[in-house]
């Protein structure tokens, strides 16, 4: 469970009301959220807080004001009465590369002291410079082997051309050697986006950092472009831009999910 990267190949399918696909080759950390300063201090490559060819910074998530990130998720899920009792939080993401990183999704595995996974926060931010944490529980039933099912209420503004009368629906393992995301999107008339992160586990070494600058040279700079270019391609196509609205006012929901799969209690928590 200690820190590493990820390999991956993403994809991106848009199935109504123009049909989109588009998919390509990243890299993200796999970051224990205690153990920041030592895996700093142990390469040459990667810095936290600190610019370095690959970085973290405390305030690229979170309540992007700098401070550290395992108080900040702790207290999250204690207001959605979740107790890690001192288990471990990971988070996906992608590096500053040369000081400048995009996440569009940022997600947090949260563990009780006996490693089973306890939540799932997903941290999504959009091109605005706005972003909402949605916070799930994870079934205390559910077997280690089986992937992560939950679903929620989309409560954040993101691609111009989708609206935000739409339902979030996700399918995650537990990484180990294999990360596998995978995300649909539905509105009322049906299945309109299916996004997926497949990769492979390498360790978190300056040789595997140098190949990844190599192999994916500025990538989070690709990243956004390809945001763009591709929105500029959905729109060529016939996309019809939808309304902009403003992002809630409290940046986690706590979602509580009922039997049929829908959200119960849901708390918006400043």
């Amino acid at each position: 469970m200690s820190s590493a990267l990820y390999f991956s190949r993403v994809m991106h399918r848009r199935l109504m009301p123009v049909r989109h696909r588009f998919d390509y080759r990243v890299f993200s950390l796999w970051l224990d959220l205690d153990r920041l300063s030592e895996l700093s201090t142990g390469l040459r490559l990667f810095s936290h807080n600190r610019f370095n060819l690959f970085s973290f910074h405390d305030r690229d998530h979170g309540p992007r004001d700098g401070s550290p990130l395992r108080p900040w998720v702790d207290a999250a899920l204690a207001k959605a009465g979740i107790d890690l009792a001192g288990g471990s939080i990971h988070l996906l993401c992608f590096p500053r590369v040369l000081g400048y990183v995009f996440n569009p999704i940022s997600i947090y595995y949260c563990r009780n002291a006996d490693g089973r996974l306890r939540a799932m926060l997903y941290e999504v931010r959009n091109t605005f410079g706005e972003s909402h944490t949605y916070l799930i529980p994870v079934a205390d039933d559910r077997p280690d082997d089986v992937p992560v099912v939950q679903s929620c209420d989309k409560r954040l503004y993101v691609s111009p051309f989708i609206g935000m009368q739409a339902r979030y629906r996700f399918r995650l393992n537990d990484p180990g050697e294999r990360l596998s995301v995978l995300i649909r999107q539905n509105v009322a008339e049906g299945e309109l986006l299916i996004a997926t992160m497949n990769g492979r586990r390498a360790a978190m070494s300056d040789r595997s950092l140098a190949r990844a600058f190599v192999t994916h040279p500025l990538m989070t700079l690709k990243v956004m472009g390809a945001i763009h270019w591709q929105a500029l391609r959905l729109w060529r196509k016939g996309a019809k831009p939808q309304r902009r609205v403003p992002p809630p006012a409290a940046p986690v929901s706590a979602i509580v999910p009922t039997a049929d799969g829908g959200d119960g209690d849901l708390r918006r928590m400043a």
